[in-house]
């Protein structure tokens, strides 16, 4: 989508001005709701970015693609706040609730009693490990504040780890759109392997 609108607009100025903030605000509303692939739009960017030669344009997608995760992240635990200090709770709380499996959820509850904050850092690399370990936090009543602390680092690690798979994309093939392909087939693969797995794990058990 991005490489798209990059490769339809007709100076590189006016393509930076439009990309820059769909890249933000796209990957803000992905951290907060799950319909936005947010990997694939960092990976298809630095594709774009890779094949551009453009080092400085790859620094502006990270810091862009941080910022806005950290954005979104902090805003829905502000929501996921306001739903556990109220009594009937709220659609917000409900939702996280929701997107978090139960045996999930143990386990983050059990890695955030052990290594605390730092545990935000590998939710953000996990496949469907973000939602577990947030709801946790949320549960154990901890600060806003300090939820932000942790989740600056795990942001950080999130855009650098899907700018690498786009540069990787973009190295391996000639054309950019061959890269962006690539790219946004992995990155959906490792976003869709856990719910595949407990699909598939629920059926067996059956």
């Amino acid at each position: 989508m991005i490489g798209e609108v990059l490769g339809q607009l007709p100076t590189e100025s006016t393509q930076q001005a439009v990309a820059y903030p769909s890249l933000f605000v796209l990957v803000a509303l992905g951290s907060l709701l799950p319909v936005v692939p947010t990997g694939a739009l960092v990976s298809s960017a630095a594709v774009v970015a890779f094949h551009r030669m453009s080092p400085f344009t790859l620094l502006v997608i990270f810091a862009v693609a941080a910022g806005a995760a950290f954005l979104g992240d902090v805003c829905l635990y502000w929501l996921g706040q306001r739903g556990v200090r109220s009594k009937n709770g709220s659609k917000w709380l409900a939702a996280i609730t929701r997107r978090a499996a139960p045996e999930r959820l143990e386990q983050a509850q059990q890695k955030l009693e052990e290594h605390g904050t730092t545990v935000l850092v590998l939710s953000r690399l996990i496949p469907a490990g973000r939602i577990p370990v947030m709801l946790a936090c949320l549960l154990s009543e901890m600060p806003l504040k300090q939820f932000a602390r942790g989740d600056v680092p795990a942001c950080l690690a999130w855009a650098a780890t899907y700018q690498l798979i786009g540069i990787l994309g973009g190295s391996l093939f000639r054309e950019p759109w061959q890269g962006v392909l690539a790219a946004v087939v992995l990155t959906l693969l490792i976003s869709g392997t856990p719910a595949l797995w407990r699909r598939l794990r629920t059926r067996m058990a059956g």
